[in-house]
């Protein structure tokens, strides 16, 4: 009879050796201090907050523009804010040069905005002539036109 293979480690939770038990105390993850609030050596100058009414007006208008100031540094959103303006400014400068340029009354009308829309027109003729193109006048894809045999 032959010698049977050794048997291969398991994965099985039940069969996986138990750890020992320990008597050391797990450490605390919470944090320990010198010191308590009776005898802390570094007392603080004064008490906060402040008793408002035993403040002098000047002193209690320089606490709360403090107060102002250090809110408005702590709330400010500088990439939120210039997002926003960029947003804004893209559409209005969208708008504008969409109805200048491109947007017809209706049937056609002559508006406000003729002559500037017949330079632009010109200007843009004269670009695509110096680039060796042409203006093409039908959106008709090139695969689609009848050829001329």
């Amino acid at each position: 009879m032959l010698p049977s293979p050794p048997r291969l480690a398991t994965l099985d939770p039940y069969t996986l050796p138990k750890a020992p038990l320990t008597t050391q105390p797990t450490p605390s993850l919470s944090p320990t201090f010198p010191y308590t609030w009776q005898s802390n050596p570094y007392t603080s100058k004064r008490t906060w907050p402040p008793h408002f009414d035993s403040l002098s007006p000047k002193h209690r208008f320089s606490l709360e523009r403090r107060y102002r100031r250090r809110a408005k540094l702590k709330w400010a959103r500088p990439t939120w804010t210039k997002g926003v303006k960029l947003a804004q400014w893209g559409s209005i400068l969208f708008v504008t040069v969409y109805g200048v340029l491109f947007m017809e009354g209706p049937e056609r009308q002559k508006g406000v905005f003729s002559g500037i829309r017949k330079w632009y027109g010109e200007q843009s003729e004269l670009a695509a002539g110096a680039r060796g193109g042409k203006v093409v006048e039908d959106n008709m894809p090139a695969a689609a036109k009848p050829t001329g045999v």
